[in-house]
């Protein structure tokens, strides 16, 4: 027997009722059966899974005496409607969602607030009480305030839950009401492009009802208007996956118009799989060399589109050069040989240098210039790399040399956009500390924060940085140890007490970086509390707001994140302002009428909780990227100094002119775009002697990040495997399945091996996000890819150069 949420509730007073009224009489056979009857009710509640994804997909919860016993997902509308005909898509949970039940009873779930009694990383930790955590960590935390400045404290970067009030938006409501945190900026996912894109075209954006504008990429409806569909490391059947996705609505597209497809990737991803697409294989970090040698092409063979260029950029050749320019600087130059390095990027050079045959460089350049429309974009990868800036900056003056942007069925060059919704969510007020630096720096924030300048380490809002980190608060996120860059090199700064001296971590799971916490504070899975979710930065032309209510309660201890930051305002005397009267379910409610004020279309609450979820389509989004300026420049201006697109940027110049660079290959800012070789490639590095493999990590289907890798479902049906080819694979030895060692000078890890011509030689590849389990050794045994990756960051965005990496691999004889 089924029953949703509110009946259960009226069925079971009503039983708890009828047994109250038979006082000490013995109950008789049929309120026996009743009371069986009650607890035998199977209740379905509207869930949600809200991990960072980027889409948030519907649930529903089927619980029976107070446990979850299965896991479905939205069934409501059109199983085969299609947002490219204007419509909304079912919003269905991939495989992860689905098995939220065994991240909810994980046997790393955190059950009781705990307090470190070992070394740091050691995972010793004794139970402690609510009150004590809270009376703690709050006396430790005004202490550093007093001694070193709330710029001292650093709200960790995190991602692990995007609903809309229980969230990290409560941890930052919090710290800003008592004067601030370090005002870090950036991301691991997409630092490279949202740091050079405006110097290229004024903005970058994650997407949002602002496709016109230049920050973020036409959407993948736009497909079906295209003849051929390029990409660049790019993998949205993976990425996008979900109902709640894009690559329904790009693969919709693509049928639609039988749009040719061209995917340019290291290996052949699940996305070209199956279908008409043809794979360019292509050397990791070579993609700006191949776009060169693309340009050579159009230019030489008169296939520029040259009144676009005229009109809307400037910095293609010598004529539009800014006046501070020197003579041969311009992109034409550069590309013909004419500039400082007198080398013509011809389709043999970049044949060298991406292993690319030049005859295909040479059709796929024609054929781009004769296919119109011609949407071409990039994914994520390419841009995490130490010469990230330059290739998602190359990748763009594709477009921009054929005129197709603006139009429909073309693109910028950017990653596909996304409509987004209404903004909503728990009001965090600005956050009173002004001096930040890009976020992956922060483990040099913590040793020798004075050493990141403006010049060194692009800080903004002073100079300098003026105290290093003392206090970190890590909320609903792996990012301390698991997911940020070199952990062998970042973990002595984290065992060093007299570095950083307090570490909180709030999160469901007992993760990796909840072992280097000094407190562990356990919040509740989405199911145990109620919440709002809604459309984000993956779901493509479509926008809903989903209702995530409270289907169970917490077994143990475990509270909402909202109700913990809660509790340190009571202790800080800014109680009554964090909560303005309200509870949690206050502020849903709250939130959800102020929705409605923008969307009448929107149902009354009781209906929208019967319903657990409102779909719509924003209006005035043509979805086609930078429109209006392709109608008007004049009119509609980017947002760069000249309103023009800035082939040649002036700003890079003058930054490439003072900022001090660190010592190593790559290390280099430049005006225009062009391929920038870097260390650890392996045609370039005399380290590929000892290391002659490259590795990057990519996004595989079992995880989001790091979440749901402690799901035992999730680690059968996608174990972590490195892909190897099978050139390297035999002249090591090595067959499918075989444990081998993959280790740099960095750090070293065991997995199984993979082998597959869906991968390139030279090229090692497996899942990021496994959670790091190192032995006694230091061997990791948990697959982590970050004991391979680096804490140097990218020259102009100071960024995570995740993919940049050599390593070599052999049997493990452990």
């Amino acid at each position: 027997m089924t029953v949703d949420l509110q009946r259960r509730r009226v069925f079971q007073s009503a039983v708890a009722g009828g047994a109250l009224s038979l006082g000490a009489f013995v109950p008789t056979p049929v309120s026996a059966a009743v009371a069986r009857a009650a607890a035998d009710i199977e209740v379905m509640t509207w869930s949600g899974c809200a991990v960072n994804c980027g889409s948030r997909c519907q649930l529903r919860v089927f619980s029976k005496n107070g446990r979850v016993i299965r896991i479905e997902t939205d069934a409501s509308g059109d199983a085969s409607a299609s947002t490219i005909d204007g419509g909304c898509t079912q919003i269905r949970a991939c495989q992860r969602g689905r098995s939220m039940r065994q991240r909810i009873y994980a046997p790393e779930r955190l059950k009781f607030p705990m307090k470190r009694v070992g070394r740091r990383g050691e995972g010793r930790f004794e139970r402690i009480s609510w009150e004590q955590a809270l009376d703690e960590i709050a006396a430790r935390l005004k202490d550093t305030i007093d001694r070193h400045t709330n710029e001292s404290v650093m709200i960790m970067h995190g991602s692990g839950n995007q609903a809309l009030v229980n969230s990290s938006a409560a941890t930052y409501r919090f710290f800003n009401m008592i004067g601030g945190s370090l005002a870090w900026y950036s991301d691991y996912s997409t630092a490279c492009i949202q740091n050079a894109w405006p110097y290229l075209y004024g903005r970058f954006d994650y997407g949002g009802v602002r496709s016109k504008a230049a920050g973020q990429g036409s959407y993948f409806s736009q497909v079906k208007n295209a003849k051929l569909y390029v990409t660049f490391g790019n993998n949205p059947a993976v990425t996008r996956a979900s109902g709640g996705g894009q690559s329904w609505e790009f693969f919709s597209a693509a049928r639609r118009n039988g749009t040719r497809m061209v995917f340019i990737d290291p290996s052949y991803s699940d996305t070209m799989a199956g279908r008409n697409a043809e794979w360019i294989p292509i050397r990791p970090g070579t993609d700006a060399a191949l776009c060169e040698a693309i340009a050579y092409v159009l230019i030489t063979e008169n296939l520029v589109d040259k009144a676009f260029i005229d009109r809307y950029t400037i910095g293609y050749d010598e004529d539009s050069l800014p006046a501070s320019a020197k003579p041969g600087s311009s992109y034409r130059s550069h590309i013909l040989g004419l500039g400082p390095d007198k080398t013509p990027k011809t389709p043999e050079r970049a044949a060298g240098i991406t292993n690319v045959p030049a005859e295909r460089i040479v059709r796929l350049a024609r054929d781009m210039a004769a296919a119109k429309p011609c949407f071409i974009s990039q994914g994520w990868a390419p841009q995490r790399r130490m010469n990230g800036e330059t290739q998602s900056t190359s990748i763009a003056m594709l477009p921009i040399l054929l005129g197709q942007i603006g139009l429909p069925g073309t693109n910028s060059g950017a990653r596909e956009g996304d409509s987004y919704g209404l903004d909503a969510g728990l009001p965090t007020g600005a956050n009173p500390v002004k001096v930040g630096m890009p976020v992956f720096l922060w483990p040099q924030a913590v040793v020798d924060a004075a050493s990141l300048t403006a010049e060194t380490a692009a800080v903004r809002g002073a100079p300098a940085l003026r105290h290093n980190i003392k206090f970190i608060w890590n909320t609903q996120s792996n990012t301390l140890i698991n997911q940020h860059g070199g952990i062998n090199q970042l973990r002595p700064i984290l065992e060093d007490e007299t570095k950083v001296e307090t570490i909180v971590c709030v999160d469901t799971q007992m993760t990796p970086s909840a072992m280097f916490a000094d407190y562990v504070l356990p919040d509740v899975c989405h199911q145990e509390s109620i919440d709002l979710m809604a459309d984000s930065y993956a779901v493509g032309d479509q926008n809903y707001l989903m209702l995530s209510d409270k289907a169970i309660d917490p077994e143990w201890e475990q509270k909402p994140n909202w109700e913990i930051m809660r509790g340190l305002a009571r202790r800080f005397g800014c109680e009554a302002a964090y909560t303005e009267g309200l509870d949690l379910e206050g502020w849903v409610r709250r939130l959800y009428a102020e929705a409605r004020k923008n969307l009448p279309g929107m149902p009354a609450w009781d209906e929208f909780r019967r319903t657990g979820i409102y779909k719509y389509r924003m209006e005035g989004d043509s979805g086609i990227v930078m429109e209006d300026f392709r109608r008007d420049p004049d009119k509609h201006p980017l947002e760069t100094p000249s309103g023009r697109i800035e082939i040649y940027s002036e700003r890079l110049a003058e930054i490439a002119r003072t900022w001090k660079l660190p010592e190593g290959r790559g290390q280099e800012i430049h005006p225009i775009p062009r391929y920038v070789p870097t260390d650890e490639m392996v045609q370039v590095d005399p380290k590929a002697k000892q290391y002659p493999l490259e590795a990057f990590g990519y996004h595989g289907p079992g995880r989001t990040h790091s979440t749901y890798h402690n799901v035992p479902w999730l680690r059968e049906a996608h174990p972590d495997v490195v892909l190897m080819n099978p050139v390297d694979a035999q002249s090591r030895g090595l067959k499918t399945g075989m444990l081998v060692r993959v280790f740099n000078d960095r750090g070293a890890l065991v997995l199984p091996v993979k082998v597959t011509p869906r991968i390139i030689p030279s090229l090692v590849a497996f899942p990021q996000g496994a959670w790091y389990r190192p032995d006694e050794k230091g061997l990791d045994r948990g697959g982590c890819f970050n004991v391979l990756t680096q804490l140097k960051p990218t020259p102009l965005a100071k960024a995570n150069p995740s993919h940049t990496n050599l390593v070599q691999v052999e049997k493990f004889r452990g």
